[in-house]
């Protein structure tokens, strides 16, 4: 992430001076530091970008992210970089060799200085015109004042300070985690040391091998350090008594890995069912299990490039799969938990390993091309780890032809994992981009060990009509590639090897579902009326324009959500006004007329947005997310705001406003509004509501009529919080059921203040549970938007009931004590009017 701290500055120009980038592992640490700097200039233009974290919350540094803050500080005068600690200096170097320019490579100096008090001494040298020199020489020089006023008196038995620091600092210490000093302790005391202003050596006393660099995960795997191993520890430099005190410290504590029983490999699944499973995405699967299989990198075949060229690939892609890495890092943390997500330290250490990645850049210089040098050299290190003596650490040469392969696979555009052929998907998991580039034409559903009804991955498997059943346990991983496996994607219920009696069962249910979808379809243009004339709109749920195509061939009365966060996604600044506006006309075109509804940014939490910043925080569910964070950034929700005018005044348009608290909100949402229509005012026919996915709005309904003109029951998130179940999260995914009579009860509060006075809708998964339905219609909704598969089976299923008996259905179900009891209540409802 880069961006730029001096948004009054003017555009950089040939009479402007030195621009100054500062990389640090952290991007709040970065923003204070430039924050305090620019109280020093007094409205001095300067020109300073920020290179720091990899998010809001995430310590580290990205070489393509530093490329491009330097390029943005470029002038005529040159740029002056300000770095701190460990890799920050090495990912600084690889930015260098990425420049594609070699002037302006020549034009940057990389300064020693200490981040803060060099930045504020180089930032105010620079606003006085100082040359790129003399800017350096400052910022060298910033801690001369400190030292002065904070140095004893010297007397004669006062060494001198380069004495001190070059005396090395020694200890030693015993391994003591069960299966030695392997990858997750290793990743820890790697990044440990890089972190610290030492040189420190390592060597296994008890085997008498030689020293290794304590920098480098590659060269401390193959210490071989066993449990009970003494280890040394030899530090020098200006923090060397701190490091080596600090890795005594770290082992003592087993680098704070926890004791686990040695992981069993799955059994042999032979019963014929499975117990446990959750419904996912509805629909019948029958089919051979299959897995995701990489196809092999073609080392052999790569065109060569100049030895710069190849080096710079290997670096953007070094860079692409650390960004890759640290994101499944955070997902996993936060869904499964932070001991199980820290593996991933280990494989991003590789990633930046100064030693691995000199040897590829000696390989490059030497001619040899980016993919035949990445892999030999990878060979090696996988080959070195394999010889360990351990069977254990052995086996932890698998990280590295994990890494490896991820990066073999960035360099040549190679997939990392296909089916490749016909069958039921099984696997732990799927990341959202991989259940999105499933091929529909392969797989006929999904079976997954982990996950959760709610998940990312569950929500676009849902999107494109694929049968999948979440957290059916380790158990499913053990059934051998080829048996039949049988899924009902809206019970649960998982069959393994069936028997001829219920495949045939299966199959007629499939093929009557299949005929029943063809109908379904045939009638989805046709409003949705219950038995007793009631209509109920259905719209859809879109991120995109093609959404808006596939809503509009499915029937959908209209966009009832559409993602606004989702269209820019990958943009690292935010877009205009213009680009917002064209985006929602072309949705609003490609809904033919139909009403659409356009949420502002919803982000935050669990979703990130590279060009919005935001803070870290203990619990970001809790904190800064939906328009609380709009708030915060005034001109961006203005621009929004907007640019939502705009096609208003062309087009039937809704303007939505996510995760409101309190009427206050609201009021302040609406004055951005007025303030973004202008002199114009607000188009005619703009409604303007809000979502109901805090239990507190729910509750003070009644305080929000008179400033919206509809709500929208947001049930994914509403149920979170009533029952403090955290979506995404498969320990609590049972807990999580829009259906809990709790949940319930805030609906029917809403529904019953709303009456007569404005719409309600919902546009959670809720909206497309079937039998969830029944109940919603009962409490009084009236609109249900979903995604846009699902609009012809939700409003089939409308059509079949009746409003009266619903009413008397969802009284009952208030009453009932859990989510299951509602699900029986509703199915034997619904099997009676069946029968």
């Amino acid at each position: 992430m880069t961006e730029s701290l001096s948004g009054d500055s003017p555009a950089p120009s040939a009479d402007q001076g030195v621009g100054l980038v500062v990389v640090s592992h952290s991007r709040t640490l970065a923003r204070s530091a430039v924050a305090l700097a620019s109280e020093m200039l007094h409205g001095r233009p300067l020109r300073i970008q920020v290179a720091a974290g990899l998010d809001e919350t995430t310590f580290g540094t990205d070489a393509v992210a530093i490329m491009q803050a330097i390029e943005r500080a470029d002038g005529p005068a040159g740029v002056v970089v300000l770095m701190d600690l460990g890799s920050a200096v090495l990912s600084t170097e690889l930015a260098l060799d990425l420049l594609q320019d070699p002037s302006i490579r020549d034009r940057v100096t990389l300064s020693p200085a200490p981040l803060v008090e060099g930045l504020i001494v180089a930032a105010v040298a620079a606003a006085g015109g100082a040359s790129r020199a003399e800017v350096a020489a400052e910022a060298r020089d910033a801690l001369m004042g400190k030292s002065g006023h904070l140095s004893a008196p010297t007397d004669g038995a006062t060494p001198d300070a380069g004495e001190v620091n070059a005396e090395e600092v020694v200890g030693v210490f015993s391994v003591e985690n069960p299966h030695g000093l392997h990858a997750r302790p290793a990743a820890r005391l790697v990044n440990e040391v890089r972190a610290l202003d030492a040189s420190v050596q390592l060597r296994n006393l008890t085997t008498g091998g030689s020293p290794v660099p304590a920098g480098s995960l590659s060269r401390v795997a193959t210490l071989a350090a066993l449990r009970g191993h003494d280890v040394e520890v030899r530090a020098s430099g200006p923090q060397a008594q701190e490091a080596v005190e600090h890795l005594l410290t770290l082992a003592a504590r087993r680098f704070d890995e926890t004791v686990e029983e040695t992981a069993a490999p799955p059994a042999q699944v032979r019963a014929s069912s499975i117990s446990g499973p959750l419904p996912a995405s509805p629909g019948i699967a029958i089919g051979p299990i299959r897995r995701l299989t990489a196809v092999p990198v073609d080392l052999h075949q790569e065109p060569l490039g100049e030895p710069a060229a190849e080096w710079r690939r290997i670096v953007e892609s070094v860079a692409a799969v650390r960004r890759d890495i640290e994101h499944v890092r955070v997902v996993t943390a936060r869904e499964v938990g932070a001991e199980q997500a820290s593996i991933f330290d280990a494989h991003l250490s590789l990633l930046a390993d100064a030693e691995m990645l000199a040897d590829v850049k000696t390989r490059t210089s030497a001619g040899i091309g980016a993919v035949s040098a990445w892999a030999g050299c990878l060979a090696n290190v996988e080959r070195e780890w394999a010889s360990l003596p351990d069977p254990y650490l052995r086996e932890r040469a698998a990280d590295v032809h994990a890494v490896g392969d991820q990066v073999l696979r960035a360099l040549t555009g190679e997939p990392a994992g296909r089916m490749t052929s016909h069958g039921v998907l099984v696997a732990n998991d799927l990341t959202p981009a991989q259940t999105a580039g499933l091929d529909l034409g392969l797989v006929t559903g999904v079976v997954l060990a982990e996950g959760s009804p709610t998940s990312h991955a569950a929500i676009l498997a849902r999107a494109r009509d694929i049968p999948v059943v979440v957290a059916a346990g380790p158990e499913v991983l053990g059934i051998p590639e080829g048996t039949t496996i049988l899924l009902d994607g809206s019970s649960g219920e998982l069959h393994v090897d069936p028997s001829p009696e219920l495949l045939a069962e299966y199959e007629r249910r499939a093929a009557d579902a299949a005929g029943r979808r063809a109908q379904q379809l045939a009638l989805a243009e046709q409003p949705a009326r219950s038995r007793d004339g009631i209509s109920v709109a259905v719209a859809a749920n879109l991120g995109s324009v093609a959404d808006a195509r596939a809503a509009l061939d499915a029937g959908a009365d209209g966009a009832g959500l559409v993602r606004t966060e989702f269209l820019f996604l990958d943009r690292s600044a935010a877009p205009s006004v213009e680009e917002q506006s064209a985006e929602y006309d072309a949705i609003a075109e490609a809904m033919d007329g139909r009403r659409i509804t356009l949420r502002t940014l919803d982000v935050g939490g669990d979703k990130p947005l590279s060009y919005l910043p935001m803070p870290q925080e203990a619990n970001p569910f809790l904190g800064q997310r939906g328009i609380r964070l709009s708030l915060e950034h005034r001109d961006l929700l203005r621009d929004q705001m907007a640019a939502i005018c705009r096609t208003a005044r062309d087009h039937p348009t809704s303007i939505m406003i996510p995760m409101v608290s309190t009427p206050g909100e609201m009021i302040e949402a609406r004055q951005v509004l007025m303030e973004a229509a202008g002199s114009a005012g607000l188009p005619q026919g703009l409604h303007v509501g809000t979502m109901i996915e805090v239990p507190s709005a729910a509750l003070k309904i009644e305080a929000f009529l008179p400033y919206v003109d509809f709500v929208s029951i947001g049930t994914n998130d509403l149920t979170q919080y009533a029952l403090a179940a955290e979506r995404g999260n498969a320990a609590v995914a049972a807990l999580s059921d829009a259906l809990d009579p709790g949940v319930l009860q805030l609906i029917d509060h809403v529904c019953r203040a709303a009456r007569g006075r404005i719409d309600v809708a919902v546009c959670g998964e809720a909206a497309s549970d079937e039998l969830a339905i029944p109940v919603l219609v009962g409490l009084g909704v009236r609109e249900l938007s979903v995604s846009p598969p699902a609009v012809p089976r939700v409003k089939a299923a409308i059509r079949e009931l009746d409003t009266g008996r619903c009413t008397t259905l969802a009284e009952e179900a208030l009453t009932l004590a859990g989510a299951d009891d509602v699900r029986k209540l509703v199915l034997a409802m619904l099997e009676e009017d069946e029968g």
